[in-house]
């Protein structure tokens, strides 16, 4: 069952996501929390290679997007992946705390917005914005 789905860029009925942030290390987790709940999740470190591997015919389910990124923040990644048409959840993770960062990067096109640290419990509430 493990990386059923993964090659050839078939559809399984898994649920897919990918994982936009320049840390390794907040990839690894997430790529972790996702794999847990059965979760098959792709990783890149900038918005460019977000929008870049959409580009490429590859869709997912759930976008988890850092802001702050090189190359392409997650606000610009956002805003040109709904410009694309792209319809997946897109969810901002990130440890801004700022009001207004924070709003700009909703007014972008996501579907929710959640504080780094990124849990079990955050997640499922993101999870539940897909399936609903």
């Amino acid at each position: 069952m493990a990386a059923q789905g993964r090659q050839g860029g078939r559809k399984s009925n898994k649920m897919t996501a990918l994982v936009v942030d320049d840390n390794m290390v907040n990839r690894a987790i997430h790529h972790r929390l996702l794999d847990n709940l059965g979760i098959e999740s792709e990783a890149v470190g900038n918005g460019k290679e977000a929008v870049d591997i959409h580009c490429s015919g590859r869709t997912f389910d759930l976008i988890l997007m850092d802001m702050d990124m090189p190359i392409m923040n997650g606000i610009e990644a956002t805003r040109k992946l709904r410009e694309m048409g792209i319809r997946s959840t897109i969810a901002g993770v990130s440890t801004r705390s700022v009001e207004h960062e924070i709003r700009e990067f909703i007014e972008a096109g996501l579907d929710d917005y959640q504080e780094k640290p990124l849990t079990m419990t955050k997640l499922i509430s993101i999870i539940h914005k897909v399936k609903g």
